[in-house]
């Protein structure tokens, strides 16, 4: 049976429709991605997940936002063209969406809600650098940034979320992908 995460209507990046319940059965990192941020190479070390624990039923979703400082400008098919070219990501991507303020989409809504507290990068910089900045999110429960990691388990609760500088190779990251593939 289908969770509700799994029902919300999303579009992949080539605007058909889809769901997470197209991936039913699958341990699911899902990741805001944005192509012009300083954590942008992260684009390689989910694809190096991917390509790892993918036989063993493990997907990347990458949902393009543009809520950080405009730092995902581009298309639809521009983004896609560039994490190709750029990353050779070959994870699913969908259709920019918002992650973030009143216009969020409603699978940010229900991830958040499902998990609130992320678990941050301990000696990470970022967190400082946003109140410095005046961008840190107004409440914990937020999206910090880009690339913040939400896993979803094969039976579509969310069973983890991890910092935007708590990179997809971090051992912290790795044994919970490992933990939920079993």
């Amino acid at each position: 049976m289908a969770t509700p995460i799994q029902e919300i209507p999303v579009q992949r990046i080539d605007g058909s429709e889809s769901s997470l319940g197209d991936f039913d059965g699958s341990v699911l990192l899902v990741v805001n991605v944005a192509s012009k941020c300083g954590l942008t190479p992260q684009y390689e070390q989910l694809e190096q997940i991917y390509k790892t624990y993918n036989d063993r039923g493990l997907e990347v979703l990458g949902f393009p936002a543009n809520n950080f400082a405009g730092q995902e400008p581009g298309t639809n098919e521009e983004i896609q063209g560039f994490c190709q070219s750029t990353f050779g990501v070959d994870f699913p991507m969908f259709s920019k969406i918002s992650v973030t303020g009143d216009d969020r989409h409603p699978l940010y809504d229900a991830l958040i809600e499902a998990n609130p507290d992320r678990v941050d990068n301990e000696g990470g910089q970022l967190r400082g650098l946003l109140e410095q900045n005046g961008l840190a999110p107004d409440n914990d429960t937020d999206i910090m940034w880009n690339f913040e990691k939400f896993l979803v388990g094969r039976d579509g609760q969310v069973i983890g979320r991890f910092a935007p500088d708590l990179t997809p190779d971090d051992p912290i990251v790795v044994k919970a992908i490992e933990d939920a593939l079993g």
